[in-house]
């Protein structure tokens, strides 16, 4: 059963009990011609807004704005949403809301655990968060980790950054910002393909379990079905393991945690993480020739990926076995030469390498170069390592990510 729409002097009754209920400010059904005073054509939601207002689950207001900026209540974002898709929902004696709130927890839009089923909690403005679990569901999408709900959504392509590379997901929602994506939602479910803001996919990634290398290099990090239904997993992204970015040492006097795993695309000069590794100019990488005179530049393998390890000591009890200067050590394997000479000895990236700025045997900078093309897996599975800095029985190592791999790149 479609949702039919009541007009009282002109006003839809979903808005009559919204200005009665809430005091707020009586929209009036302008025609979807009209232009408002305060959306210009040229402002990025002008078109989303005026199919909004076509569709009529939406209006502007009586002096002719629309308030484009204007925050967006939970209940009031949840309403728009179950008008536009048209869900069934029944009058009640109750709050204005009720009957919309009613009906998204039917189709499954909202859940108690969300938030309590409370006024006071329904008149709070909606977050960015907070409407990318209600968009994800509006679509079908669904998952138990509270942090996924914005990587989700930006994949579909319901939500994008609101800046490159940034996602704020504390941030609150406007009335523009709740229509655009709204429109994404009966777009999608059209079956339409929606542009995704590659930047926002990869922030939401490490939000949700601290890499984005699945989003940054996804044609690198590959595996067989086996290798996923031996894990019981659905996709590879599921593979990464963030419990195992703590490590702790054997003796418990040390412990190190990997904040974040970032793949930087060195070819993409927007990337938002490029900040991570510059000057590049003066960034080189590691042929295992420590006394080499010719310095090998980043700056020359424009074509790679670099992984950057963010991480901190959480303790360390024992200054004299772990180095106070040395943060968790990692490795990457599987990223292998098909000519060990050509890297030894000419300088040829074939292969994973370590990067530094000043001291090539300190190793100055937490990450490594990986080409695109060129390297082979032939004896390892593909595997993200954690080590303590200190060897002998007290040393320890972790692994957030293996997998079998396909045995080429």
């Amino acid at each position: 059963m479609r949702k039919q729409f009541i007009k009282i002097a002109g006003i839809t009754l979903a808005a009559a009990l919204t200005v009665c209920n809430m005091g707020i400010t009586a929209p009036s059904a302008q025609a979807a011609t009209n232009q408002f005073s305060d959306v210009k054509s040229s402002h990025w939601g002008a078109s989303a807004i005026t199919k909004g207002v076509t569709r009529g689950y939406v209006d502007g207001y009586t002096n002719g704005t629309f308030k484009p900026d204007a925050s967006v209540t939970r209940a009031e974002f949840v309403k728009m949403v179950v008008s536009a898709m048209e869900l069934e929902t029944t009058p009640t004696s109750s709050k204005w809301y009720t009957q919309y709130v009613d009906a998204a927890k039917k189709a499954g839009l909202y859940a108690s655990s969300d938030f309590p089923n409370s006024e006071e909690a329904w008149t709070k403005v909606m977050t960015r968060e907070e409407m990318a679990r209600v968009t994800t569901r509006a679509i079908g999408e669904t998952t138990k980790e509270n942090d996924k709900w914005m990587y989700l959504a930006t994949k579909a392509g319901l939500i994008k950054g609101v800046r490159k590379g940034q996602i704020a997901p504390k941030g609150l929602t406007t009335r523009a910002q709740a229509i655009v994506i709204i429109e994404r939602i009966l777009s999608k479910n059209t079956g339409t393909s929606l542009d995704v803001d590659k930047y926002a996919v990869g922030s939401a990634e490490i939000a949700w379990h601290g890499t984005n290398i699945f989003t940054v290099m996804p044609e690198m990090w590959v595996t067989t079905e086996s290798d996923l239904r031996q894990a019981r997993k659905n996709s590879v992204e599921e593979m990464w393991n963030e419990e195992r970015m703590t490590i702790t040492s054997k003796d418990g006097l040390y412990q190190g945690k990997l904040d974040a795993l970032i793949a930087i695309d060195l070819t993409d000069p927007n990337d938002p993480n490029l900040g991570l590794i510059k000057p590049i100019n003066t960034l080189k990488w590691f042929n295992n020739h420590p006394n080499t005179k010719n310095h090998l530049m980043v700056k020359d393998q424009k074509n790679s990926y670099v992984l950057y390890f963010k991480g901190r000591t959480v303790f360390n009890k024992d200054t004299k076995r772990y180095n106070p200067n040395t943060k968790i050590k990692f490795q990457v394997d599987g990223f292998e030469s098909p000519d060990l000479d050509a890297f030894f000895d000419k300088g040829v990236l074939n292969k994973s390498a370590r990067l530094y700025r000043d001291s090539s045997y300190d190793l100055d900078i937490p990450a490594v170069i990986i080409p695109k093309t060129g390297t082979v897996q032939k004896y390892s599975d593909l595997e993200i390592r954690l080590q303590t800095p200190a060897g002998g029985w007290w040393f320890s190592e972790s692994i957030p990510l293996r997998l079998e791999g396909d045995r080429k790149h």
